[in-house]
């Protein structure tokens, strides 16, 4: 995938022009895949807006394809004008012919087309009760079907290794991440593995957290607008050198510069709210995979210590 040669944008955080890119030698993507090649190669300096325009594009780029720009923007939590904006950062002439990518893309069939079932297609028919509970569940169905062609399996594994070889694991994520690392805390600790729960009580979790050594690792959880406490702690174990994991929903997450691994996963949104259905489930899934890395390597370890034992003569 193409990627960007020089960061879009002035480093006083306004927008660069078409003239300014080309000055700079920044190249129009020419398909989705380099547009998002351009997002996740770490070059790109947006300013608040624009950067809360990326996230909603990273994430629902269904949504985009065959959105108007009017709900799009309303979804975004922007004015139109800001997308247009957004889109000519990149050197598109206008929202539309950036999105022409976006629908391109779902034209080859990479994204999940419209359905009745996607969240907000309600029956007419249905009680208040009926479309509140169909709505979650439906957007549960969405993220969870959407999970495999997000997830980047090298990544799940690598944090899943060095998970495994932590002696300590400290387990970080408030607000909305808190109750998913209050579930891995007791689903690692019923599988026999090390780890603590940092909730912050007290405003005490840098104290606690400063007992990280080099040899723990630090799995942090965070999620759009990545508001929380999480990201300092994490930066702060980050700098005394102490490994760091996370789960996060986009490449534009605080936690992914500082991150040696990471799993994106995106939760579809209904009624302003986001479940945790596919994080559960990707989480689950990584506590299983430290689980067998670590009985696997119990089992070689056995092995040589068996191989090792001298043997008595006759």
């Amino acid at each position: 995938m193409a990627r960007a040669r020089k960061p879009v944008g002035k480093p006083s955080g306004a927008c660069a022009s078409i003239e300014d890119q080309a000055a700079l030698g920044y190249r129009r993507p020419q398909s989705y895949e380099e547009f998002r090649a351009v997002l996740s190669s770490g070059t790109v300096r947006l300013p608040k807006k624009l950067r809360q325009v990326a996230i909603y594009l990273w994430q629902q780029p269904t949504a985009v394809a065959l959105g108007t720009i009017t709900s799009l923007a309303r979804q975004a939590g922007v004015q139109p004008s800001t997308l247009v904006r957004f889109a000519q950062t990149f050197g598109y002439s206008g929202f539309s012919d950036l999105q022409l990518a976006f629908k391109a893309y779902l034209a080859n069939g990479a994204l999940a087309s419209a359905d009745p079932a996607r969240p907000g297609h309600a029956n007419e028919t249905d009680s208040e009760p009926e479309r509140l509970v169909d709505g979650f569940v439906k957007s549960s169905i969405a993220s969870l079907s959407r999970v495999r062609e997000r997830l980047d399996l090298d990544s799940f594994d690598s944090m899943a290794r060095a998970l495994a070889d932590a002696e300590l694991i400290y387990v970080i994520g408030s607000k909305r991440a808190f109750s998913l690392a209050s579930y891995l805390c007791l689903a690692l600790s019923n599988l026999g593995v090390r780890n603590i729960v940092l909730d912050n009580v007290g405003s005490a979790a840098f104290e606690h957290l400063r007992c990280a050594s080099v040899r723990d690792v630090v799995l942090a959880i965070s999620f759009t607008p990545y508001n929380s406490v999480t990201p300092e702690l994490a930066a702060s174990a980050a700098q005394r050198g102490v490994p760091i994991v996370s789960i996060t929903d986009s490449a534009f997450s605080p936690l992914v510069p500082i991150s040696r691994a990471y799993v994106e996963v995106v939760e579809e949104d209904f009624a302003g709210f986001k479940s945790l259905s596919a994080t559960l489930s990707v989480a689950m899934a990584l506590v299983l995979r430290v689980a067998g890395i670590r009985d696997a390597s119990a089992i070689r370890a056995g092995s040589r210590k068996t191989l090792a034992r001298p043997r008595r003569s006759n």
